[in-house]
């Protein structure tokens, strides 16, 4: 099976740890290129999206190594704080047009400011302009922060501003996801990623739209190393999905044409 993951490397500022049994352990061990093309290649995993930005250590650095080393294998994307104005924009262009970036992502866990909040529209504008996708966090995050700036409805007057900006729901949607459902139905270039959430514990609304006229808009995603690789394959097999084109578009086709479309 070609799948494709989103994968967070360093441990993160926050504990979600609660969340997701083994976490802290799989954080404190790390994860070196080689220990995570082994349990790519395990699960029959064939392209994964890299993610700097996220937690300690020099993330930056290795998610370029990885993707310069294996470029066939790796896209990288990267989390922006917006607070941080011009030089966020600059950090925008810079990744995309010199490191090869594919995904900007942004959260408002961390601003603690609705996507609608104008800082964030300089960020979505340089992306739009460079025709880069943009995935922001929705739902109630994990970490212990407040939650309601994570409302997916703020992304209804940025999809309106921004028609042309392809942008990825990520994270679930919890307990929005009927409305990031009617969003969808809205927007054409609105997305839903499945990041840290077991396949078995994905919305009913979700599965839903994806059997209908949702199944180039939803993707898998593990937010490795939150989930495995191991207990994602095997509850993915267990999903109740209408066909084999359906199934092969949610866990690669769209990804594919997102991140490693020319």
């Amino acid at each position: 099976m070609d799948c494709w993951v989103n994968t967070n490397l360093g441990a993160p500022e926050g504990d979600a740890n609660y969340l997701f049994p083994g976490l802290a352990e799989r954080w404190a061990r790390g994860t070196t290129l080689s220990q995570l093309c082994d349990e790519m290649d395990a699960a029959g995993i064939e392209k994964a999206v890299l993610v700097s930005g996220y937690g300690t250590g020099d993330t930056l650095s290795w998610v370029k190594d990885a993707v310069n080393r294996f470029p066939e294998r790796f896209a990288a994307s990267h989390i922006i704080d917006p607070r941080q104005g011009m030089d966020a924009v600059r950090l925008v262009d810079s990744l995309v047009r010199n490191d090869g970036y594919r995904l900007i992502r942004m959260m408002a866990l961390m601003t603690q400011k609705p996507y609608d909040d104008a800082i964030y529209f300089p960020i979505y504008s340089k992306c739009a302009e460079l025709g880069v996708p943009v995935s922001v966090n929705v739902g109630f995050p994990g970490p212990r922060v407040p939650s309601k700036c994570q409302d997916p409805f703020a992304l209804d007057e940025v999809c309106h501003f921004f028609p042309e900006l392809k942008i990825i729901m990520a994270h679930g949607g919890e307990p929005w996801t009927d409305l990031c459902v009617k969003l969808m139905l809205k927007w054409p270039n609105l997305f839903y990623m499945t990041s840290a959430f077991a396949p078995k514990h994905i919305p009913a609304a979700i599965i839903r739209y994806l059997n209908t006229r949702g199944a180039d808009r939803i993707m898998w995603a593990s937010d490795y190393p939150v989930l495995t690789f191991e207990r994602c394959m095997k509850e993915i097999a267990g999903l109740e999905i209408r066909d084999e084109e359906t199934l092969a578009k949610f866990v690669a086709e769209n990804a594919r044409k997102l991140f490693f479309s020319a």
